[in-house]
């Protein structure tokens, strides 16, 4: 038995896998988003972390290691969110995803010009909204998922807004492979997003001593929910960074924003003024302190230690609880095809029982 896997998702994103890579920042890079693309997944590049020139330069990178769609990833708060647009509709990008919406209309002009806009969401009012906003399609993410999470489960999230939203709805948070898509679209999701699975590939940028670190996790207990880095709840696993910020007190906590906001600075471009808008911005949607609002303008840096200069111990490690359970690296080619072989095997292996 063949399962079709034509979904709207597919037919929205003009993939043929309804997988999606998420945009993690410093991980989603142009290999990455290529190999998931070719391998007939989607994937999204990461502008969060990046400025607009270095945005444009990866945009074209893709485009040259792929012919297929995929999308770009940007936060409403950060200060060249206008300037990533403009280059999502000069370079015709297929689709954009965000984490808060960036207003009705900067939504309407990305559609317009025939943008899929699909905002990841960790609570029906959100998804609610985003919809309302004009939102084609919406990834929830549940409590188990890496990153900033909220506290409802996959499952439950995803029940809540199939009921309530008319869009395609994409599940994220505790996906890894054939038996999670399977489980997904029974439930009637359009699709499953994964980050820690593709972070953890071979086609990841993430450098071995992080790679290591991550499969060194056999505990679920491991990949905890902290509001240390920047007073919003992110499951990260556990490590020396960590607890020191867990320990210690609010001057740490200062200083340590001080030095990433500094570091920011000089990587991005941003002038002064510029991050303490970001800032500014942050701490109004998050009702944050001064130095939570920094770090979580700023973030992004402490992120790097442990993505790109490969000091695990020193930096952040974004992680979802499914982490624990995987032990190997494949790549997206191999990953893609293994997560629909094992659908398509526990459908008939399912179809079989019941008969």
């Amino acid at each position: 038995m063949a399962i079709a896997l034509d979904t709207p998702l597919t037919e929205l994103l003009g993939c043929r896998y309804p997988i999606i890579q998420t945009a993690m920042g410093w991980v989603a890079d142009p290999r990455l988003v290529a190999a998931t693309g070719n391998a007939g997944g989607f994937g999204f590049l990461a502008g969060a972390t990046i400025e607009p020139q270095q945005m444009e330069a990866a945009i074209l990178e893709t485009r040259r290691l792929t012919a297929q769609p995929f999308g770009v990833n940007f936060h409403l708060y950060q200060a060249n969110a206008p300037q990533i647009v403009e280059l999502v509709l000069k370079h015709r990008v297929r689709a954009v995803s965000y984490s808060r919406s960036p207003g009705q209309q900067m939504i309407a002009r990305l559609k317009d010009a025939g943008v899929v806009c699909m905002p990841t969401v960790g609570a029906l009012k959100h998804a609610q909204k985003a919809v309302a906003m004009g939102a084609d399609a919406v990834v929830v993410q549940g409590a188990e998922g890496g990153g900033h999470t909220g506290t409802v489960p996959t499952s439950q999230l995803l029940h809540q807004v199939l009921a309530a939203v008319s869009v395609p709805v994409v599940a994220a948070g505790g996906f890894k492979d054939g038996a999670g898509l399977l489980a997904a679209l029974a439930q009637g999701a359009a699709g499953i997003a994964m980050g820690t699975r593709f972070l953890m590939s071979a086609d990841s940028p993430v450098p071995a001593a992080t790679l290591a670190r991550y499969l060194a996790v056999s505990d679920p207990a491991q990949i905890i929910v902290s509001r240390a880095v920047d007073g919003l709840p992110q499951r990260m696993i556990r490590n020396e960074l960590l607890q020191r910020l867990e320990t210690g007190g609010a001057l740490r906590r200062l200083w340590l924003a001080l030095g990433s906001g500094l570091a920011y600075r000089r990587h991005s471009g941003l002038s002064l003024v510029q991050l303490l808008l970001t800032a500014v911005n942050q701490r109004r949607g998050g009702g944050l302190t001064l130095a939570q609002s920094l770090m979580a303008a700023n973030a992004p840096m402490v992120i790097q230690k442990a993505m790109v200069e490969g000091l695990p111990a020193e930096g952040v490690l974004p992680a979802g609880q499914v982490a624990a359970s995987i032990d190997s690296l494949p790549g997206c080619a191999e990953l893609i095809e293994q997560i629909v072989q094992d659908a398509q095997a526990r459908l008939e292996d399912l179809c079989r029982r019941l008969s």
